[in-house]
């Protein structure tokens, strides 16, 4: 048995459905009276966004877990708040002087501010994912520093240690999906593991390397060989854990299959990086690398006024960062958006702070009772939104001056993104069909409603139907508007 979660999401242009109002009511109650659907919970409405008004409804309050359209709600939070052209610093600072023979006398800090771009593949070109580390090193060279008398310290303590926001699940975390955010993310949070999978069905596969290599990763593989297939490996572990556990099976004979996973702990990770492009460029390095978090500082309790800033490094706007996160359903980078929310609005970076944030912006412009976000992204089960929530974020977005940016942010069906395979140059989202349903597979649902649904045609330019496109994504039209309904 499978959760099916799905949304209908409309196009943000507003549409008159004055003359197919009732048949669209009429329809969705039809839908919702399906004996396939007895036991599903439905919060559905349409609105006019020329008037703000309903067109059609049903159980439009309804509270429920809404996986990736979440991420309308992090990333219009962060165009309110921040701004589009808004940039993550990453500080770099020294701790004792630089002597006349270029060495530094002390500790060389990292001070993260929530950039998740650096060295991310969605800004990288192949093969140039540590090219900013280089910079940092050239930038160090140019300071006159050719020896740091002490270690490389990674501080990402002000954006938290939590390593994943409340109601994630353990299936999750240690999987590409479930990287974490941090306040020194880098290369996406992620680590590719590379299998050898022999030609024997059932036999056991071989873990050849990881990319990144993670000092002290220890990995259990118990990936096997099956006939056909896809990727079907999956990878538990939990944040700053350096145990993972790999199950499941790959296709036999399989000589590089590449499983991508998360990556333990950032902020080391991150010291461990520049480290070693230090090293390489010839910079002499006598302490040991460490992290606020292993030596326990928190957030303010460390003064920065004592050392010295040498140079900042700015990110991409979060203008960009936005379109990365809607085009793709980019959940690290949804998280990272409230972080950075938090941050800029409180001083502290965590998810907590940030979706106060979110909550109290969005309560000044109408009624969130009710409405409850636990992370950015949507891979929190606790999440709890309901269809009259996403038409009112929709309705503010549209009338606001950040309309048209947001709007430029989605995917285009048929185009790009998640949605590129679908339709044809359709502007995705925007209102809101929440299904939560128990099915033995995604097929027998959109069949019945293709079905049951077509029943209802009475014209071909001013139908309500329901039909299969590719996988868990299913299309929708309604007087001849074509919309797509998400399945996960």
């Amino acid at each position: 048995m499978k959760i099916i979660s799905s949304f209908l999401l409309i196009s943000f242009l507003a549409i008159n459905f004055a003359q197919g109002q009732n048949k669209v009511q009429t329809a969705i109650d039809q839908f919702a009276a399906s004996d396939y659907l007895k036991n599903a919970s439905i919060s559905f409405e349409v609105i006019d966004l020329s008037t703000g008004n309903s067109v059609a409804s049903y159980n439009p309050e309804t509270v429920l877990p809404t996986a990736s359209t979440a991420k309308l709600f992090s990333t219009a939070t962060a165009l309110e708040i921040l701004g589009e052209n808004y940039r993550p610093k990453t500080r770099i600072y020294t701790e004792g002087e630089i002597d006349s023979v270029g060495t530094l006398k002390g500790n060389l800090w990292i001070r993260g501010g929530g950039d998740p771009t650096l060295g991310s593949k969605y800004f990288c070109s192949k093969g140039h994912n540590r090219d900013f580390l280089y910079a940092w090193a050239d930038s160090l060279k140019k300071k006159g520093i050719t020896k740091i008398d002490g270690g490389i310290i990674a501080d990402a303590s002000e954006f938290g240690y939590k390593g994943a926001p409340g109601g994630w699940n353990w299936v999750d975390m240690g999987n590409y999906y479930g990287a974490g955010p941090s306040g020194l993310t880098i290369f996406d949070n992620l680590i590719e593991y590379k299998f050898k999978v022999p030609s024997k069905i059932g036999a056991k596969s071989k873990l050849v390397s990881l990319s990144p290599s993670v000092p002290d990763l220890v990995v259990h593989n118990y990936v096997k060989a099956k006939s056909g297939g896809g990727d079907n490996a999956y990878i538990y572990g939990a944040p700053y854990s350096l145990d993972r556990f790999v199950t499941g099976t790959l296709p036999a004979g399989s000589s590089a299959f590449i499983v991508k996973g998360s990556l333990p702990d950032p902020e080391h990770q991150f010291a461990y990086e520049l480290e070693k492009v230090l090293r390489e460029v010839g910079i002499e390095i006598t302490g040991e690398m460490n992290t606020a978090r292993n030596m326990e500082i928190n957030s303010g309790k460390w003064s920065y006024s004592k050392r010295t800033l040498l140079f900042t490094h700015s990110g991409e706007t979060i203008g960009s960062i936005i379109d990365k996160t809607n085009e793709r359903s980019i959940n690290l980078f949804a998280e990272h958006v409230v972080n950075l929310v938090g941050y800029e609005t409180n001083g502290d970076g965590s998810t907590e702070s940030g979706l106060r944030a979110l909550e109290n912006y969005w309560t000044k412009k109408w009624t969130t009772n009710g409405m409850h976000v636990n992370d950015g992204s949507g891979l929190s089960r606790t999440n709890a939104i309901s269809a009259s929530n996403f038409t009112d974020l929709l309705k503010a977005m549209h009338v606001g001056k950040n309309g048209e940016r947001f709007k430029k942010s989605l995917p285009v069906a048929g185009v790009n993104g998640t949605m590129r395979n679908i339709c044809s140059h359709i502007p995705a989202i925007f209102i809101f069909l929440d299904l939560m349903l128990s099915a033995p597979s995604h097929s027998q649902i959109p069949q019945h409603s293709k079905t049951y649904l077509q029943s209802l045609e009475t014209k071909p330019e001013n139908h309500f139907l329901l039909w299969q496109s590719q996988g868990n994504l299913f299309h929708f039209s309604i007087k001849g508007q074509h919309f797509v309904i998400f399945g996960n």
